[in-house]
């Protein structure tokens, strides 16, 4: 009888931390729904400020308006961590065309890839040798290569239903292409964007040259997918083709910017800190509201929701909006720094940059332990359609804070259409959906409350 009785009084427990925390979610997804700040915290960023390059006029702006912002919430601390980052500048834009015999020429879309050199002031202009990727260099050699302008045409894979693992499957040509054409004497290169789709859109994105010495350094360009497949066509018919393109682009010294930062004081144990955050930088060819101006008023609404909702956490509550993610992570890697030598304990970190499309889930970098604790509350998020819940990464800028008693995760919006936009010139507001957008903060803030209020290492079963 007196066991019936424990069961009985461990069962009446559970119910009623189950009906807290259901309750706790629907009034977090009701505010967000309701009186969400994020959208107009992003039509500012992106319609006032627009692109903000790291280094640039416009990333400072977004520093001081994010800062005001969170001043305004009545935080118990607001503040900037300063740190330098690099200032590349696009210049005047980029024309390319391919010449199919002297005087007859069909222009295509090209952009600067972050971090290029510039052209020669006349332009470039030579054959062309398409690859399907870097380990084709070594089988064509320096012979044919040299002189030349190489074209990596390898296309994101459709067959991948996790367009992030499609994009990843291809972004080595972008990112290493021009060290690794430069070794074999290539004049330039030219990128296929890293797009699933047809248009006439080019994708920038971040390059490196690695070691190469600044003199032996190439041109580097991407190319929209429509130009893609017509460079490709128009070279088989006629291998002899030339292809032309001029870009102004220039690295200058570093410059000073900031991580925006602002904290609710933990009431129990202070010393644990929680972190929310995504990057404040974006390129320039859009004004960033996908990547990442959603994630940053997603993660500062994560704390508005929760002040709102009346629950004081008992861990300290982080948002961190990153500066320079996009060419060179120093906001992330400075801020993971600090931390280590201010020897402060993060014991969870949730990021948003995949954009602010319908929230699907998080991906979790974490013990098996800690995944099964997470796993136990995903009943709890069912009845908003949150149902994915995988172990694997989390993201850039919170990855320096790694530690074997660190859990990080990511949220993982719907992707089918992110890479659309994906640094491009229509990765603008008019594309990002409201109520998406706020379901997302409100996601966020559920998982942030859950985790405060159950913590990592002991699984607690709770079922919605």
């Amino acid at each position: 009888m007196r066991i019936i009785l424990i069961i009985a009084i461990l069962g009446c427990h559970l119910i009623t931390a189950q009906t807290k925390d259901e309750k706790q979610l629907r009034a977090i997804y009701d505010m967000a729904l309701t009186n969400g700040k994020a959208y107009d915290w992003l039509n500012h960023l992106s319609n006032q400020i627009g692109g903000r390059l790291s280094g640039s006029i416009q990333a400072q702006q977004a520093v001081e308006y994010t800062k005001n912002q969170l001043d305004s919430l009545g935080l118990d601390r607001v503040w900037l961590q300063p740190v330098m980052v690099p200032k590349w500048v696009r210049g005047t834009p980029e024309f390319a065309y391919i010449e199919t015999r002297p005087g007859l020429t069909t222009n295509v879309p090209i952009c600067a890839l972050g971090g290029s050199v510039a052209t020669p002031d006349g332009g470039l202009k030579g054959k062309i040798l398409e690859v399907r990727g870097i380990e084709d260099l070594a089988a064509l050699g320096k012979d044919m290569i040299k002189g030349k302008i190489v074209f990596f045409n390898r296309p994101m894979d459709p067959k991948l239903i996790s367009t992030f693992d499609a994009y990843s499957g291809c972004v080595d040509q972008r990112y290493s292409g021009a060290a690794e054409a430069g070794k074999y004497g290539a004049a330039g290169i030219i990128v296929r964007s890293m797009n699933l789709r047809l248009d006439d859109l080019p994708h920038t994105g971040s390059m490196s040259y690695g070691d190469t010495p600044v003199q032996n350094r190439i041109p580097a360009a991407a190319i929209s997918t429509n130009g893609a497949e017509l460079l490709s066509t128009t070279l088989k018919l006629n291998p002899d083709i030339k292809f032309y393109f001029k870009q102004n682009c220039k690295q200058f010294d570093d410059v000073e910017s900031y991580n925006v930062i602002g904290e609710i004081k933990g009431s129990t144990y202070p010393n644990e800190i929680m972190v929310v955050g995504g990057h404040l930088d974006s390129w320039d060819l859009g004004d960033g509201s996908h990547d990442d101006g959603a994630g940053v008023v997603q993660s500062m609404d994560v704390l508005r929701l929760i002040k709102a909702s009346g629950y004081q956490p008992q861990r300290t509550l982080r948002v961190v909006l990153f500066m320079n993610e996009e060419n060179g992570l120093r906001g992330g890697n400075k801020y993971a720094e600090v931390a280590k030598n201010k020897n402060e304990n993060h014991v969870f970190a949730l990021e948003s940059d995949a954009g602010g499309f319908t929230p699907r889930g998080f991906s979790f970098d974490c013990s098996d332990a800690d995944f099964e604790q997470v796993k136990s509350w995903k009943p709890l998020f069912e009845p908003y359609l949150i149902h994915q819940f995988v172990k694997g990464g989390s993201g850039a800028d919170i990855g320096p804070l790694k530690d074997d008693n660190l859990v990080l995760s990511g949220l993982r919006p719907d992707s089918q259409r992110y890479f659309d936009h994906h640094h491009a010139e229509n990765d603008t507001f008019e594309h990002v959906n409201k109520r998406e957008l706020e379901l997302g903060a409100a996601t966020m803030a559920s998982l942030v409350y859950l985790v405060d209020k159950y913590g990592f290492g002991i699984p607690k079963k709770v079922k919605g």
